[in-house]
């Protein structure tokens, strides 16, 4: 049996406590999926739960008891999210990754943070994939180094060259070299992590009708087609840029195994609406396994007992699917 998962706390004031709660409910009796939740036990007072000295002794209780590997902080208000908790949701994010690279546990499940919470507490990072890439440093990636943010619901994989940037800089920051560096690290991971042998890899363009042969743009002229001309001369099966108004379609879908959009709404629209519950956010070419939900904190609903934990459940699986193919443990 493989190391335990390590799931974050997340922000205590969303939903991230109850989600984890009936994630723990639907997979107490799969010990394949047994994890750990880091975080103040108080954020779980009212479930059957066991406090760890350490993480290897999630399985044995995990189909009797949620497992918290303890750390401290204070008690959240449901829907009223406190800077004064930031120190905790980063501890619990910083535990997470150091028991996964020392191998104690077999990946990362991060529940969803607010990036403004932790801004009031001098967070300095975009958010959680960038801050993931920190903590990365200094530990070979399995393949082409990351962090790169991927989405998944069903049979779409999309990946994205900028991520949490305004549009227009966005546009600014796109690149020969940075469409490259996350191809080569998509193409790494659908390999790697994914089982895809020989994976095809469709980019889209930047602009309407992918530029339309420049009539409405030339970003695709100048970036996206030269780097997909490289790739293919690298060996990869990889598209010219396609407009990503007609690319996401069930048909179109058969044609590859990922996308590479070149902004974030571009490629997370398609993925959420697709499967909004069951899509999961992945973190590509890390030295350890990241997978989170893929929906925020939504305060407005939490303490509400409302919030589902379909994506949180998908996240649990997917982390389960990548250490299969990574490492070739099974259960």
């Amino acid at each position: 049996m493989r190391p335990p998962f390590a799931i974050t706390m997340g922000d205590p004031a969303g939903i991230g406590p109850e989600i984890t709660i009936k994630a723990w409910e639907a997979l107490r009796e799969h010990p394949e999926f047994a994890f750990a939740v880091i975080a103040p036990p108080i954020h779980f007072a009212g479930v059957p739960h066991q406090q760890l000295d350490h993480i290897g002794q999630a399985a044995g209780i995990f189909k009797d008891a949620l497992p918290i590997l303890p750390i401290e902080g204070g008690k959240a208000v449901a829907g009223h999210p406190n800077a004064a908790h930031a120190p905790a949701i980063l501890a619990s994010i910083e535990k997470a990754v150091e028991l996964s690279l020392t191998g104690a546990s077999s990946a990362v499940v991060t529940n969803p943070i607010a990036k403004h919470v932790l801004y009031d507490a001098g967070f300095k990072f975009p958010g959680h994939t960038e801050f993931l890439g920190h903590l990365a440093q200094g530990h070979d990636a399995p393949y082409a180094e990351g962090p790169v943010m991927m989405l998944a619901a069903q049979n779409l994989r999309v990946g994205l060259v900028t991520v949490h940037l305004p549009l227009k800089t966005a546009a600014a920051e796109l690149s020969t070299d940075s469409i490259l560096r996350t191809a080569r690290v998509m193409l790494g991971a659908l390999q790697t992590d994914f089982g895809v042998k020989a994976p095809r890899l469709a980019l889209t363009g930047l602009n309407p009708h992918a530029g339309e042969d420049g009539a409405l743009g030339h970003e695709e002229i100048e970036f996206i087609n030269p780097a997909a001309e490289i790739l293919r001369a690298e060996g990869h099966d990889v598209t010219d840029a396609q407009p990503a108004d007609t690319l996401f379609h069930a048909k179109a879908r058969e044609g590859y195994d990922a996308v590479l959009a070149m902004y974030h709404d571009q490629g997370l629209i398609p993925v959420k609406t697709l499967d909004f519950h069951g899509g999961v956010n992945i973190t590509l070419g890390l030295p350890f396994i990241r997978t989170s939900p893929d929906h925020g904190t939504a305060f407005n609903i939490a303490g509400r007992g409302i919030a589902r934990p379909d994506s949180l459940i998908a996240a649990i699986r997917k982390a389960h699917d990548i250490a299969t193919n990574r490492h070739g443990h099974r259960p």
